[in-house]
C-alpha cells in the first residue's frame, strides 16, 4: 500500500523524563527550534490548535479566515471568545499565512510549513508565528505545537498560561499560581519525538523536492508545499475509490467550512467563496512523504494520468 504520509516510529525510555513530563528536553527542543526558524523565544503547546486559543484569548475581535481550512482552526478562535468571517483563499494550504493581524502585531499560523529562519524572513520582533507538531506535519510528534517570537514578554505570558497559571521555575516545586491557566503544555514525550524529526528535517526537505518535482513534470504544476502535494479532479470520490483499488492512499484537503450550519451564526458574512466551493469538491492529496520509493512514485503518476 502506498500510504499519503508517513510516520515514523521510536521507542522512548520513559524513565530518562521526569515525574511531571516537562524536563530539559524541553526547553532543549525550544532552543533548537528557535535557532532553525531564527526567533529568540519560544513556548511549546500540546496542539497547534491550543497555542492558536492562547494567542486570541480574551480578543473578541473578528478574524477572517479561508473557508477550506482545518475546523480546529474555526473552533478555536470561537471557543477563545472571537467571531470568525469566511474568505475565499484556497492558496494557502501547505504555506504559512496571516491568522489576524492588530495595530502593533499580527499572529502567523504557520502549522503546515517549517523552513530555515523562516521567522525572520516572515515576521517582525514583536510577532507571533504558529508551529504544529500533528504527526502528519513537516516536523511531527504525538501532537503538540509552538509559538515563536521575539516578544520575551509575550513567550512569557504563555508559558505560565499552559503551566496552569504559573511562574516559571526550574524546580516544580518552586512555582506559585499567579492567575488561574490552562494545563497545555508540550510534554518531554511529545518534544523527544519532535526534537528526534527535527533533525531529519534538513534530508527529509530534500527528498520531498525529489518527489514533487517529479510529481510537478508529470501533472505540470507548480506546487511548492513541504507537507500536501493536492491536485483537481473532476469525480473525487471515484478518483479516490479506483487509486484505492490500486493500492494508493489519497486523502481530502479541505472541506469548505461556510458551507456547515454550526458555524453560521458565529460569522457576519454570508460569502460564497466560490474558488473554495469548487476545491472543496475537486481537490485530491496524493501521496506525499520522504520513504516513496521510486516504483511507488512512478505507480502514484501513472495511475493518476490514467484517471484525469
Amino acid at each position: 500500500m502506498v500510504n499519503l504520509f508517513h510516520i515514523p516510529n521510536y521507542k522512548i525510555n520513559t524513565s530518562n523524563f521526569s515525574h511531571y513530563l516537562h524536563g530539559d528536553i524541553v526547553t532543549q527542543f525550544e532552543s533548537k527550534f528557535c535557532k532553525y526558524v531564527g526567533a529568540k523565544y519560544a513556548c511549546t503547546v500540546n496542539s497547534a490548535t491550543n497555542a492558536i486559543f492562547l494567542t486570541m484569548l480574551g480578543q473578541q475581535t473578528t478574524v477572517n479566515i479561508p473557508s477550506m481550512i482545518p475546523p480546529v482552526v474555526a473552533n478555536a478562535l470561537i471557543t477563545s471568545g472571537n467571531s470568525i468571517n469566511f474568505t475565499d483563499d484556497v492558496d494557502w494550504v501547505g504555506d504559512s499565512y496571516t491568522l489576524h493581524k492588530f495595530d502593533d502585531y499580527k499572529i502567523i499560523d504557520s502549522a503546515q510549513k517549517v523552513d530555515k529562519n523562516q521567522f525572520k524572513k516572515e515576521a517582525n520582533d514583536e510577532d507571533l508565528m504558529i508551529f504544529s507538531f500533528y504527526p502528519t506535519k513537516p516536523i511531527g510528534s504525538s501532537d503538540g505545537g509552538i509559538i515563536v517570537s521575539n516578544d520575551f514578554e509575550k513567550i512569557k505570558n504563555f508559558k505560565e498560561a499552559t503551566m496552569n497559571g504559573m511562574t516559571y521555575a526550574h524546580n516544580n516545586w518552586d512555582r506559585t499560581i499567579k492567575f488561574p491557566g490552562f494545563k497545555m503544555y508540550m510534554n518531554s514525550i511529545q518534544c523527544y519525538i519532535a526534537n528526534k524529526n527535527l533533525n531529519k528535517l534538513p534530508n527529509k526537505k530534500k527528498k520531498l523536492l525529489f518527489v514533487r518535482e517529479q510529481y510537478n513534470k508529470a501533472f505540470n504544476l507548480s506546487n511548492t508545499s513541504d507537507h500536501l502535494y493536492r491536485i483537481l479532479v473532476n469525480n473525487r470520490d471515484n478518483f479516490i475509490k479506483s487509486m484505492k483499488l490500486e493500492g494508493i492512499v489519497c486523502g481530502i484537503h479541505y472541506e469548505a467550512l461556510h458551507t456547515l450550519d454550526v458555524y453560521k451564526n458565529y460569522t457576519t458574512i454570508d460569502n460564497v467563496c466560490k474558488n473554495s466551493l469548487e476545491h472543496s469538491s475537486k481537490t485530491v492529496s496524493l501521496p506525499f512523504h520522504e520513504k516513496l520509493t521510486q516504483e511507488e512514485i512512478n505507480h502514484v503518476i501513472n495511475q493518476t494520468k490514467k484517471l484525469l
